[in-house]
């Protein structure tokens, strides 16, 4: 049960393993393991004190990357993926907290790895790859060691304290979910297509790891692109897709084409795709598209019933519930109108958790979490609600933990960037939903008015603004809901969305440009939801 173990059985292998969707070399599975094994033994020889070498990866989707992740496996050194979408101030924090010994980038990233105070290697350099010259052709190290519980990778998350925790990824969370998908839907002879980031788990388990257990070719799409997917999946006869969150969107959004089915994908494997887009998908392309749920800590994992009810996310299983995050009482079943809607909201969702054990969560680098491990049971902070088969439905996550565009981070992390606004008394950020898949960044302010054009200039001037954090929505108040205590009452916020009477500002496009939402607007967002198959994410709010 180690990523280990599947390398060496891949040792001998002398069919495709490992190339770039853009470049002309490629790599046997064979040579996948050689390249590994000279990582291994110049991990091995670099200084890491007492434990193992922590090595940070601020890096796209390289064969370079491949390579180090092999590696570590081999070596019991540890891989910290970087997130590059962080400002240098965000990841210095994260490689400091993850004891980072030496940072690996590549000259787009080199002048954020330059602030982060620790040696850095450009992977593109010469002088690293006179580093490994002298380990080439080292043999396969003793193993014996490594085993399930060892720890490979830190990958970061964010929890609702808005500051990032590094996930302990061991080679059972790797190896569990990699063997399960090769088992259901590869052989040797497949081909994965992996053009999400290797720095998130998803790309590590649902691509990376069965195309490894498989022993199937993987391609790398280095950064992502939609109008590169179906040309890369016809070059490359790719025959499986990992995508997360709204990347079906992004390629159904290409010109379509009369041939578009003609290709030869199989399977597209991911999460947080939208009912609507997971059904286009599969018919313009001719695939399977096949939607789990999931997360960095992989403590609750579900895969849809192909019979269940269109967006279900599976169906309740022991030690998986839903309960209400107050209480921790056990939420009744879901009670829908004629249209389908739920009626009994209030009751009916909560935090979907593991009461059970934890799944394949070994827990966080160097950090407890109360706000996730409670009572012995993991707490997803995502909402949810069950019908009275016990279908599992999405509600959207709580207020303090967002996703967008496949990015997490916590609400805290875009409040300490806005708490200097001029003007404003109090301020909340908190997610709503998006049509298509995650969450859109809402932010409420108390304050006597709004500028839009000066608002928008504060963020343009802000460098510790992630691109993924300016509001989408801005909520202008008198004062914030709170209780007696002076805490906001964000789950209210949430509930009411953009439908309120208050002013509520809105960025229809991409560019910082914000105008007062009209009746009209509203109507329209709503549409997109109830075309996307999404419109029950909407039910609790307005």
């Amino acid at each position: 049960m180690s990523v280990a173990a599947l390398l060496e059985a891949r040792a001998d292998d002398g069919r495709p393993g490992l190339r770039p969707a853009d470049g002309d070399r490629s790599w046997t599975w064979r040579e996948v393991v050689a390249e590994s094994a000279a990582r291994a033994a110049w991990m091995a020889g670099r200084p890491g004190g007492e434990r193992p070498v922590h090595v940070g990866v601020l890096l796209d989707n390289l064969p370079e990357l491949v390579f180090l992740l092999g590696g570590a496996a081999l070596s019991g050194a540890v891989v910290v993926a970087l997130n590059p979408t962080r400002s240098a101030a965000e990841l210095a924090g994260d490689a400091g907290r993850a004891d980072c010994d030496l940072v690996l980038t590549r000259p787009r990233y080199a002048k954020a790895a330059a602030e982060l105070g620790l040696p850095v290697l450009d992977v593109e350099d010469d002088d690293y790859r006179a580093q490994l010259a002298p380990f080439a052709g080292s043999p396969l190290p003793d193993t014996s060691e490594i085993g399930d519980g060892t720890l490979l990778m830190l990958i970061f998350t964010s929890g609702t304290s808005g500051r990032p925790r590094a996930v302990r990824v061991t080679h059972r969370k790797v190896v569990v979910p990699g063997v399960m998908l090769a088992e259901r839907m590869l052989s040797p002879e497949s081909v994965v297509y992996c053009p999400m980031p290797l720095f998130h788990s998803g790309a590590v388990m649902a691509a990376y790891a069965p195309a490894l257990a498989a022993g199937a070719e993987l391609v790398l799409r280095a950064r992502f692109s939609a109008s590169a997917v179906l040309p890369d999946v016809r070059a490359h006869g790719c025959t499986y897709l990992h995508y997360v969150g709204k990347a079906l969107s992004y390629v159904l959004a290409t010109p379509p084409g009369e041939d578009d089915a003609a290709n030869t994908l199989q399977f597209a494997f991911g999460n947080e795709a939208a009912p609507l887009e997971q059904k286009t998908f599969g018919e313009r392309f001719g695939c399977f598209v096949i939607d789990g749920y999931g997360s960095t800590e992989t403590a609750i994992s579900m895969a849809p019933d192909p019979f269940g009810p269109a967006g279900a996310l599976g169906k309740l299983a022991d030690g998986i519930a839903i309960l209400d995050p107050a209480t921790g009482e056990p939420c009744p079943p879901a009670v829908f109108d004629d249209a389908g809607r739920v009626v009994n909201g209030e009751e009916a969702i909560g935090e979907l958790v593991n009461t059970g054990d934890l799944g394949l969560f070994d827990g966080y680098y160097k950090e407890d979490a109360p706000d996730r491990l409670r009572d012995g049971m993991f707490w997803s902070g995502d909402l949810a609600y069950a019908d009275a088969d016990g279908y599992i439905f999405f509600a959207g996550r709580n207020a303090d933990r967002l996703r967008v565009d496949g990015e997490n981070f916590g609400a805290a992390q875009v409040e300490r960037v806005l708490a200097e606004l001029p003007g404003v008394r109090q301020l909340a950020v908190y997610g709503v939903p998006d049509a298509a898949s995650g969450d859109q960044v809402m932010l409420a302010i108390a304050a006597d008015g709004f500028d839009p054009e000066a608002f928008a200039a504060y963020l343009r001037g802000r460098a510790d603004l992630s691109p993924k954090w300016p509001p989408r929505y801005v909520r202008v108040m008198r004062e914030l809901p709170a209780t007696a205590s002076n805490k906001i009452l964000k789950r209210r916020l949430v509930r009411d969305g953009w439908h309120t009477d208050d002013a509520v500002w809105w960025r229809p496009g991409r560019d910082l440009a914000y105008r007062r939402m009209t009746t009209e607007d509203a109507a329209g967002v709503r549409a997109d939801f109830e075309r996307r198959g999404r419109l029950h994410l909407l039910e609790g709010s307005g």
